[in-house]
């Protein structure tokens, strides 16, 4: 086996063969818990502990993603007065679409629909809210191949992975409004607010400050 291939259980792999479309593996993240930890650990802490923030979420999706064939890419959504999103992003005929996890419902699957990343994220700008009812995201940034991260066992291993994130954060990233645009918009519906949190773990959601 070469030096930082995964080596996986069978159990595990009994697991990573079952989830062999993205929907699959999108309900997987679905029915398991959000983690609320602050660091970050390895796609095998996930299977085994059932659990998982957005950025485990997403490694995790990337690592099953890579096992079907696609590279191992992670995204970030960067956002204001709330917490950043990140996703795994794969492409198929020249569309892209996305796996993730969240508590928010409409933050989660996308369809391999979009022609451009930049789509991609835009189909998620006015369902990102906080729960202030404000509309947060502000930017995207480059996809990071996890494949980078081969020889330090990325998938398996026990060690924090949260330096990942600060790659991530770090990478180059592509506004998506303007200062002018974001000083118009508009809150979202309490009707959706709603919609967006059902079935969330209320102990991971991002609570801004208001000034009363």
């Amino acid at each position: 086996m070469e030096p930082g291939t995964a080596e996986w259980t069978t159990e595990e792999l009994r697991l990573l063969d079952s989830l062999d479309r993205p929907i699959r593996i999108q309900r997987f993240l679905d029915g398991i818990e959000y983690d609320t930890k602050e660091d970050t650990r390895s796609p095998r802490w996930v299977m085994k502990e059932k659990a998982a923030h957005c950025f485990e979420g997403a490694m995790f999706a990337a690592a099953c993603l890579s096992r079907l064939g696609y590279p191992p890419l992670i995204l970030d959504l960067e956002a204001v007065n709330d917490d950043d999103h990140v996703i795994a992003v794969f492409r198929e005929n020249g569309r892209w679409g996305a796996v993730a996890k969240s508590n928010f419902t409409t933050l989660r699957f996308r369809e391999p629909a979009y022609r451009s990343l930049r789509e991609l994220a835009m189909s998620y700008f006015d369902l990102y809210f906080n729960t202030a009812r404000e509309k947060t995201l502000r930017s995207y940034s480059r996809p990071l191949n996890l494949e980078r991260y081969a020889k330090d066992c990325w998938m398996t291993t026990d060690r924090d992975l949260e330096y990942i994130g600060r790659d991530l954060s770090r990478t180059r990233h592509y506004p998506l409004i303007t200062k002018k645009m974001a000083g118009n918009l508009e809150k979202v519906e309490p009707c959706l607010l709603e919609a967006g949190l059902l079935g969330s773990n209320k102990d991971g959601l991002y609570k801004p400050r208001i000034k009363s």
